[in-house]
């Protein structure tokens, strides 16, 4: 990246930095069960919500408890199920029909990050019912308040129940693009470590990991706060001592619930000081080839953190210290440490570190979807532009490491 567009990065992220105690972030109010929902609707004198979950969690029957709940007491659940891995546009639409039809006065999303993001996206639309959803993506296009919002995880990672950001794919471009705004960080979230019992190995090992990377960027980037480092840490430390145990043995629920709060604290972090190119990278390959989230992420966190350098070594051997992950008396030494560990999480999940997905044709516009995501918004350690990112898509693609 060239002088100029650095400085027009840095001052832009400056600017944001000096910005953050005068903007209004908020923690959502924890509820503790499902089954408090009811009550919170009454008190609020809701008697419809729309319900926005997938099929899968459908199937399971996780909603069902919290449906049958809220019949019995006099409130009417309609269910939109048809949520997709990464959420598009036309999911959006969908549900928006389903609200105005019904005459909904509430949302939840209740299931991954996706469900939670569409839930989201679906309140902004209601919201701004004569602006697309195209025409929101950035930071502060929606400005004004959506309905009452609960989000319901039932996977420990995206964090999604606590930020300001929802992320879509237009289904007709397949570009997939942030919304980011205060009114989209729901009101309430309900962390019960009993709906992530069932969740997969793979799927809380790389859900894990996309929390992981949340507190990582957040704490590397140049737009940390007192709190948000607070944050991030805590979601660490919570990670590297609950992560294994939560894959290991599904029915532990102290580390599930440990695993919520890190992912409920990373999403805190992040919401104010960002994230950075792994998230940016991991998006443009969720976009173009529907690649899981959090999976993507964990594929590319540690290769980027060796990309960053020296100007990620201090923090990293922080993060080194505070983890466990190494207490070398060598900071480049213990943050690469911090980054074997991370690879040893990796290998041990059975993660790996390339994508069968991607193709060499493909490459020049996923390198400009990251850039123009990333650039000037996320406050990284190091800058690139679209043609420096293009190096790191070859190194992530399965031929190059002669895996075929």
């Amino acid at each position: 990246m060239n002088p100029v567009q650095k400085t027009y990065c840095r001052v832009y992220q400056n600017i944001l930095h000096i910005a953050l105690p005068f903007l209004p972030y908020r923690k959502p109010e924890i509820l503790p069960s499902i089954f408090s929902l009811s009550h919170l609707f009454h008190s609020k004198q809701i008697n419809t919500v729309l319900l926005i979950t997938d099929q899968s969690i459908r199937s399971f029957g996780l909603c069902t408890p919290l449906e049958k709940d809220l019949k019995e007491n006099g409130i009417q659940c309609v269910v939109y199920d048809k949520t997709v891995p990464n959420p598009t546009s036309d999911n959006v639409e969908e549900a928006l029909a389903l609200y105005h039809q019904h005459h909904c006065q509430a949302l939840i999303g209740f299931g991954g990050g996706s469900s939670i993001d569409c839930a989201k996206a679906t309140g902004a639309r209601i919201a701004r019912p004569h602006k697309s959803l195209a025409k929101m993506e950035g930071i502060l296009k929606v400005i004004k308040k959506i309905p009452p919002l609960v989000a319901i995880p039932t996977t420990a990672g995206t964090g999604s129940e606590t930020t300001l950001a929802a992320v879509i794919v237009d289904s007709k471009t397949r570009h997939k693009y942030p919304i980011n705004d205060f009114p989209l960080i729901p009101q309430y979230a309900v962390l019960d470590p009993y709906l992530t019992k069932t969740l997969p190995a793979s799927l809380t090992a790389t859900t894990g990991m996309d929390a992981l990377t949340h507190a990582v960027e957040a704490y590397i980037g140049n737009s940390t706060t007192k709190e948000t480092r607070a944050d991030a840490t805590k979601a660490i430390t919570l990670i590297f001592m609950n992560l294994a145990k939560a894959v290991n043995d599904p029915g532990d629920l102290d580390a599930r619930k440990n695993m919520l709060e890190a992912a409920f604290m990373a999403g805190n972090a992040f919401s104010q000081s960002y994230v950075g190119y792994v998230h940016a990278i991991a998006h443009s390959l969720g976009g173009k080839y529907n690649i899981p989230h959090g999976y993507a992420n964990a594929v590319i966190l540690p290769m980027i953190l060796e990309a960053y350098g020296d100007k990620a070594t201090k923090k990293l051997a922080e993060l080194a210290l505070i983890s466990g992950a190494s207490r070398d008396p060598d900071e480049k030494i213990r943050a690469q440490g911090f980054i074997d560990a991370i690879k040893t999480m990796k290998k041990t999940f059975g993660i790996p570190d390339t994508f069968k997905e991607i193709q060499e044709q493909d490459i020049p516009y996923l390198a400009s979807q990251a850039a123009k995501e990333a650039n000037p918004l996320y406050p990284v350690p190091l800058e690139m532009n679209a043609k420096e990112l293009e190096s790191y898509y070859r190194a992530l693609m399965e031929v190059h490491n002669g895996n075929e």
